[in-house]
């Protein structure tokens, strides 16, 4: 389909323009822009970012940069199913979107929402340029995709030059509402403090107070920052952490980390490796005969890593996670999102799909509630801290640093002997909630950016 194109096929580069029209003068957008309950009428807006030029017509862009290729590539693929998903319901103003963003008829105020897909590679730069083409090219009027948290911070920050909505699907970085907030990111998914936070007194009571962990590091913002708060929250639970071992995003080898792990005289071992690397990880772990002797962990789970290890090896593994299809058992926008994701694509979405779901209908309900597509209104809806229901209960932001509010279950694999079918393979011990899980808010640095 048109919308699915990649961003190689939407032009080269070019000298970015901005529209010196006045607003008032922009016939084709008044009708959204006076949206009742909305904001101030066109001829009021000073340009900004892709506005009013991106929303002069009949249909509004958002570009999508996502990890087609790369070590989190089945994330990618995921995620632009869910996304995919989104932009069809928001089109045909369905009922399972109205149920997230009650204001959404046809479109986003009354315009039809157009998409296009770019290859970010899990790459900083590479993501950079595709969105930076989405930006000038096409008039993006919001950026989203990630699933590495050196990603979501270098396109949060682009963005938030471009003064264009910026909208991460997977970062568990504390840092990406912390330190390197920017007013024009929102950030909607759980996260390695609230991970772990969650986590460790459940560990705990399972498992013991007198563990010794060792863990497994990624070397990038998201794997230092899980370390940090992993090693925090069980430290306080009475584990003792005697080593870890770091290494490079994307690793193929990790038979001298894994050595090392072996002489560590550990019993538990912590996994914070992530998609690929999480799984090629714990399989050589398996190997190396490791797993006869420590219980492993996995306190932020990516999508996918029980399909790719396999219930075997699964069984028993206790990890945090954003969504597990068989909420739909308690939360009944979850039952509605599981029974079209399933419809539409013959499989169980994971929680990459249904972060990228959720997120762009909040950016819908949130452009609905501020009357207007103009960046700063549109951030500032964002921020008012309306309450929404989610597939896993209420859903919200907050204004302080842009941190989604947001529940998420720990799970628990099943015994391969107990799965019902072969999408079975976890049990969720509990649904945590999001609110009380989060670091209160400035504890991580954030200083939010001007509006203009």
């Amino acid at each position: 389909m048109e919308d699915g194109k990649k961003a190689g096929a939407l032009g080269a580069g070019g000298e970015r323009r901005r529209s010196l029209l006045k607003i008032g003068a922009a016939g084709a957008v008044g009708g959204a822009l006076l949206h009742a309950g909305g904001a101030a009428a066109a001829e009021e807006k000073k340009p900004v970012g892709n506005y009013p030029a991106g929303v002069q017509g009949d249909s509004v862009f958002i570009g999508l940069t996502l990890d087609i290729t790369g070590p989190y590539s089945a994330q990618g693929a995921d995620q632009q199913k869910g996304y995919e998903l989104a932009v069809e319901q928001i089109n045909a103003g369905a009922e399972e979107i109205r149920k997230i963003s009650p204001l959404t008829k046809k479109g986003v105020l009354g315009k039809t929402v157009k998409m296009a897909v770019a290859d970010a590679e899990t790459k900083p730069n590479t993501a950079v340029q595709a969105a930076s083409r989405f930006i000038h090219d096409n008039k993006a009027m919001m950026i989203s995709g990630s699933t590495s948290s050196a990603v979501a911070i270098a396109l949060q920050k682009v963005c938030d030059r471009e003064r264009t909505i910026y909208l991460p699907a997977i970062s568990g970085s504390n840092e990406t509402t912390g330190v390197d907030c920017q007013r024009y990111g929102f950030r909607l998914c759980y996260f390695a403090y609230p991970a772990c936070k969650a986590i460790a007194p459940v560990l705990s009571k399972a498992m013991g107070k007198n563990r010794k962990a060792v863990y497994l590091v990624p070397d990038y913002t998201y794997g230092h920052t899980t370390y940090d708060s992993m090693k925090e929250f069980t430290e306080k639970e009475g584990w003792t952490t005697v080593g870890s071992q770091v290494h490079p995003l994307g690793a193929k080898d990790y038979s001298s980390f894994l050595i090392n792990i072996a002489n560590s005289g550990a019993d538990t071992l912590v996994v914070i490796a992530y998609g690929a690397d999480a799984a090629n990880s714990i399989k050589q772990a398996k190997q190396f005969g490791l797993l006869d002797k420590m219980n492993i962990v996995v306190p932020y789970m990516s999508a996918f890593l029980e399909k790719e290890i396999g219930a075997e090896i699964m069984q028993g593994v206790y990890g945090a996670t954003g969504f597990w299809w068989t909420l739909e058992d308690k939360y009944p926008i979850a039952k509605d999102f599981v029974a079209a994701f399933e419809k539409k694509f013959k499989a169980k979405p994971r929680d990459s799909a249904y972060i990228a779901y959720l997120q762009t209908a909040l950016w819908a309900d949130a452009c609905e509630r501020a009357g207007s597509f103009y960046p700063p209104d549109v951030v500032k809806a964002y921020e008012a801290g309306e309450v929404r229901q989610g597939p896993v209960g209420e859903v919200t932001f907050r204004a302080a640093d842009h941190q989604g509010v947001i529940n998420f279950p720990i799970v628990r694999g099943k015994k391969p002997s107990d799965m019902k079918n072969p999408d079975d393979y976890f049990e969720i011990v509990e649904v945590v909630d999001g609110k009380g899980a989060l670091p209160d808010p400035g504890l991580l640095g954030c200083k939010l950016g001007a509006y203009i």
